[in-house]
């Protein structure tokens, strides 16, 4: 059975959403950031990442949010969760994918996490990047906006995995200090997948206790 390791409020619920849309049959295990439980001999144990999420497969561990999405599509191709028949459509659910990690997450991880590029005494540094959070994440989000949300979805007319981790970055923006009233179909789109009741059940678990 697949068990995902969590925490609440972070893209873990991006795998949790998808897990949810395949129908699924899966475990979750809460890691606690106030408890440092992604320190702990355990947790690294399964990720020595020390970073969710991570997802226990029969198979072995898989860790990061673009390769977790396609596995869940891949091992329930039946909830059509990507174009698994079409290898360039599927190509571009994953170059999605990928801007969504390695660009909009990085510009969000600046507001809280800058000593994963500065030295943590170096609190100019620290604070510089801080301040450039809201036009970095906006600037991201922009680009999504403006030119890879085709619509009603990500990908055209069918949702996908691409939809579950924007919905899951798009929770961010107000915190980042964006005002989604900018990103009028970015608001929309997170309205609309908000609605869907496979997210509500993994936000039901991920926002409990």
């Amino acid at each position: 059975m697949l068990n995902l390791f969590y925490a609440a409020h972070t893209c873990a619920l991006a795998s949790h959403i998808a897990l949810e849309e395949a129908g699924a049959v899966y475990t979750t295990t809460r890691i606690r950031f106030a408890d440092n439980d992604q320190r702990k001999p355990a947790y690294l144990a399964i990720n020595p990442k020390g970073r969710v999420p991570a997802l226990v497969t029969e198979r072995g561990v898989l860790t990061e949010t673009p390769a977790m999405l396609a596995y869940i599509a891949q091992l329930y191709p039946q909830a059509k969760l990507a174009p698994l028949d079409d290898a360039f459509a599927f190509a571009q659910a994953q170059a999605f994918n990928s801007y969504l990690c390695f660009t909009v997450h990085i510009s969000h991880a600046h507001r809280m996490r800058g000593t994963r590029w500065v030295e943590a005494d170096d609190t100019h540094a620290i604070q510089a990047m801080q301040k450039k959070v809201p036009q970095g994440v906006y600037e991201g989000f922009a680009l999504v906006e403006q030119h890879m949300l085709a619509g009603p979805w990500v990908l055209g007319e069918t949702y996908s995995i691409c939809d579950a981790y924007l919905f899951t970055l798009a929770q961010w923006l107000e915190a980042d200090g964006v005002d989604p009233a900018r990103l009028p179909r970015v608001a929309e789109h997170r309205r609309r997948v908000g609605e869907r009741p496979a997210v509500q059940r993994a936000l039901a678990v991920e926002l409990a206790d």
